[in-house]
């Protein structure tokens, strides 16, 4: 495998973690360096670790998860994404409890937007594909495009404001549906 097909596999990957952070950045939560950089610091770790996950399970948990791993993803971008509209709706100011850079909603996001990343790794081991350089590839290149886009929503934020929460929350429920809707109708 070419390190442009790394590449281009890395970028694909991370587009579900860079959308979610630029609601995170559009909604206030992830608007400074701070949070952002929480945010893609997860997101690009998580990216990297599920490959190697993937690729160690072969072919003895793939085929258990692979009936369900889109309605787990779907439950988890819906869980947070209702928590981000009520949220929206209701405060002035965003909810900490609600915050997708902290605490359990960071870890929910972090797993179902790196899902794929690990059926990613499960094709490579069936290919005979080392595991190491695609799994870094992967995380280097979420890292550093949720940061860009956590700072891109966090302008978003300055302009248009609390809507963007609910927004944000929109976002991430299209996301889990076209995850889910991917895996239920065929091509």
């Amino acid at each position: 495998m070419s390190f442009l097909e790394i590449l281009l596999i890395a970028v694909g990957l991370s587009m579900d973690a860079a959308a979610v952070s630029l609601c995170a950045g559009a909604s206030g939560y992830a608007r400074t360096a701070r949070p952002a950089l929480r945010l893609a610091l997860h997101f690009g770790v998580f990216q990297a670790v599920m490959p190697l996950i993937g690729w160690l399970a072969g072919n003895t948990i793939a085929p258990w998860i692979a009936g369900v791993d889109h309605w787990i993803a779907f439950g988890m971008l819906a869980f947070v994404a209702a928590r981000m509209i009520r949220s929206g709706w209701r405060a002035a100011t965003p909810d900490p409890a609600c915050d997708p850079t902290r605490g359990s909603n960071l870890v929910l996001l972090s797993v179902a937007t790196s899902i794929d990343a690990m059926a990613v790794g499960f094709s490579l081991a069936l290919l005979a594909t080392p595991i190491l350089i695609p799994a870094l590839a992967i995380g280097v290149v979420t890292f550093a495009l949720s940061a860009a886009a956590a700072r891109l929503g966090g302008r978003l934020n300055l302009r248009f404001g609390q809507r963007m929460e609910i927004l944000g929350g929109l976002v991430l429920l299209a996301i889990g549906l076209r995850i889910l809707l991917s895996h239920l109708l065929p091509v």
